[in-house]
């Protein structure tokens, strides 16, 4: 389980603009579901876009004109005989408000008044989609979530990945094909937070460290790398040579049942234990030090991992990280497993 207000934390991190002045309250407000906490930012989110003005792209548009306008389309002014109405088709581009960010907005917030949140929140949503008349409707489980950002629509990056969470992590169909919407994240999307969270906390809290999440090359002996997976760590703290590679996983289950046994996932296990074989190997002809850690997102199981192994020189930690404690006693936790791999670090 996780507290909601942690979920917002976690967002804080990930997206430094949730720390910024039109935000800070919101760390001290009670939310009853993940739903509620969404609407709250994307109340306050698109507030603040507002006051910019909506993004704006070039939309394309063909249509019979009496004005000739943009290009005109001789073929298909033929084909519909327009001529005869004194009118001629015409294709051109003009500045709108209805992109697919606004569209997916509009969508989003319309799913949200239609579930079940706090009714302030819901009149509050209402009174701000009535600024997207001009914005089209969007199929948010059809959605392409593939988007650039640029300087002219940066603002919206927070935006879309709290509808993305909001439209694929609360949005559940029912088996008669109709929709609801749940509590809590799901596990796929809380897991994508909760690396991301990890990553810029380390990054922000702890800048005497170099926080990253960089691809490990294979060490070959022969340099055939054909059909090999790529290794990307989810983050890997460095000073010097010391480093710390972190694999963080979000699981229903921390550990397996392997004949009333319970282990440590055994995948989970290889893959730590594979980056840091090539990590270290890269590092092989000067002093160094690497060390590699399973930090697994605390479950309400009875017994949660907190293992350190010594493997062919190296150290492996399995730990967990409590997400339904006060962010305090997260902080505290985090900062002391820096502390603990890099001793001679500044920052407590």
């Amino acid at each position: 389980m996780i507290r909601v207000q942690n979920i917002y934390h976690m967002l804080a991190y990930a997206f430094r603009v949730l720390r910024g002045q039109g935000y800070a309250d919101v760390a001290t407000e009670e939310f009853d579901n993940a739903a509620d906490l969404c609407a709250e930012i994307l109340a306050r989110g698109v507030r603040s876009q507002l006051k910019r003005g909506l993004g704006r792209e070039y939309v394309e548009h063909v249509e019979a004109l009496s004005s000739p306008r943009g290009k005109i389309e001789v073929t298909e002014s033929i084909k519909t005989r327009s001529a005869l109405r004194r009118q001629l088709v015409c294709g051109y581009d003009d500045l709108s408000v209805d992109t697919d960010m606004n569209r997916i907005l509009k969508a989003t917030m319309a799913l949200l008044v239609r579930s079940d949140i706090d009714k302030g929140r819901k009149r509050e949503l209402k009174r701000l989609l009535a600024y997207f008349a001009d914005v089209g409707d969007a199929d948010l489980a059809t959605a392409d979530w593939n988007m650039r950002y640029d300087r002219s629509n940066q603002t919206y990056r927070m935006l879309m990945n709290v509808c993305w969470l909001a439209a694929k992590g609360l949005l559940q169909t029912r088996e008669d094909g109709t929709t609801r919407l749940m509590s809590f994240l799901d596990d796929q999307r809380m897991s994508r937070l909760y690396e991301k969270f990890i990553l810029e906390y380390y990054r922000q809290e702890h800048p005497e460290l170099s926080a990253d999440a960089p691809y490990i090359p294979w060490v070959l002996d022969d340099g055939f790398s054909d059909m090999l997976p790529a290794m990307k760590s989810d983050v890997t703290l460095s000073r010097g040579c010391t480093v710390l590679v972190i694999d963080a996983k979000y699981y229903s289950h921390t550990l397996q049942q392997q004949f009333d046994k319970q282990t440590v996932h055994s995948g989970n296990l290889y893959q730590i234990f594979t980056y840091v074989k090539n990590r270290e190997a890269q590092l092989a002809g000067e002093p160094h030090e690497v060390s590699g850690m399973l930090l697994y997102a605390a479950t309400d199981e009875d017994v949660q991992p907190d293992c350190a192994y010594h493997m062919s020189g190296n150290k492996i930690s399995v730990r967990t990280l409590d997400l339904d404690r006060p962010f305090n006693e997260i902080r505290a936790q985090l900062d002391g497993i820096a502390q603990e791999h890099f001793k001679e670090a500044s920052h407590v």
